[in-house]
């Protein structure tokens, strides 16, 4: 007999929109002594921005990380490209560069 799956909490990240910084629940709030694992919605309401000290209303929903960048609704424009993650488009646009870069130094080799 299989155990029950366990559901957990989609972690989302909510950033600051005065300062940019990012909260994750993964590694919580080391300045305020917030342990990893605590929701963004469970923190204190006198909780502020350890950068800017801006309240919790100034931060926006992000969402989990590793996730694919932009607003929802805006994900099935483009050529599929707005539906990558951002550090697959860090691999797409550096890998082409790279590419770009060898064919370019391979020209010296033609005679």
């Amino acid at each position: 007999m299989s155990e029950p799956a366990v559901e957990t909490p989609v972690l989302d990240r909510y950033e600051c929109r005065a300062c940019g910084y990012v909260y994750e629940p993964e590694k919580g709030d080391d300045k305020h002594d917030i342990p990893s694992g605590i929701l963004f919605a469970e923190l204190p309401t006198n909780w502020r921005c350890p950068v800017c000290s801006a309240k919790k209303t100034a931060f926006a929903n992000i969402g989990p990380a590793g996730t694919a960048s932009g607003f929802k609704e805006n994900l099935g424009y483009g050529l599929g490209v707005n539906n990558l993650t951002p550090s697959q488009k860090n691999i797409l646009i550096f890998g082409a560069l790279a590419l770009g870069f060898l064919f370019f130094i391979s020209l010296y080799g033609l005679q």
